[in-house]
């Protein structure tokens, strides 16, 4: 075998060989029943599709942002791969998805958010193949769209740039959860009480983890983006990330 081929081939043996599953997605791999994995899977597409061509008339129509939007991919991809424990069958994580959809919106952060999540399902044996669409929603998705939302609402009623980056970067990270017991919630309706008493029990657990993790990514998220303020404010300028109050500065 030509040398050229046999070090790709031992690193992909390594990847697919050496590492064990963590199950360490927000929902592990296998935990849904299949007709809930098919329909987050479904409900997910959409947002991929619209994402995918909003990246790709971006970087036509701007590629000097490019850099930014791979920082958005990679700070996304350390925060949610800090995963610990919570609900059986789950995890809690930051989920990194509000710096990015500041600066780039929530269709495009759909997209880097599901490759996060595959290429830690690929690349970290994190698991979560069979429920990648559902935790794709949660994260990728919702997440992005109340970070969306809280950022554009607390420009309106007036507050700083800085506290309107904080709210919502942690608020995404909260809703994210809130979504994913209600994914639970439906797949696992409690005998007494059904689905509404199922998610009171998973979104309790979940808040004893996700709180404080929403305040530190919260946190993070303003660090980051008072260094873009300071070393990248043609690129934020050009995205329309600051209003014109904050560019006067």
């Amino acid at each position: 075998m030509n040398i050229s081929f046999k070090k790709p081939i031992y690193f992909l043996a390594l990847l697919l060989l050496v590492p064990k599953p963590a199950f360490a997605m927000h929902i592990m791999e296998g935990f849904l029943p299949a007709e809930w994995a098919v329909f987050w899977w479904l409900v997910t597409l959409p947002f991929l599709i619209i994402g995918l061509k909003k990246i790709s008339n971006l970087i036509k129509d701007h590629s000097e942002t490019k850099l930014l939007l791979g920082l958005s991919g990679a700070f996304a991809f350390v925060l949610s791969a800090l995963k610990i424990p919570s609900v059986t069958g789950s995890c809690s994580h930051p989920t990194g998805v509000g710096l990015g959809t500041i600066l780039f919106g929530p269709f495009v952060m759909s997209v880097l958010g599901s490759i996060v999540l595959l290429f830690q399902s690929l690349l970290l044996a994190h698991g979560g193949l069979t429920t990648l669409g559902a935790n794709a929603f949660s994260m990728a998705v919702a997440g992005p769209f109340i970070a969306y939302g809280v950022f554009k609402g607390a420009q309106k009623i007036g507050l700083t740039f800085t506290f309107a980056v904080f709210l919502a970067a942690s608020l995404a990270d909260l809703g994210t959860y809130v979504i994913t017991s209600i994914q639970l919630a439906l797949a696992f309706p409690s005998e007494v009480g059904g689905i509404f008493a199922s998610f009171v029990k998973f979104a309790s657990v979940f808040a004893i983890t996700q709180i404080p993790l929403a305040i530190v990514e919260g946190l993070l998220s303003v660090m980051v983006m008072n260094f873009l303020v300071k070393y990248n404010v043609n690129e934020l300028k050009l995205l329309q990330v600051l209003n014109k109050t904050q560019e006067a500065k």
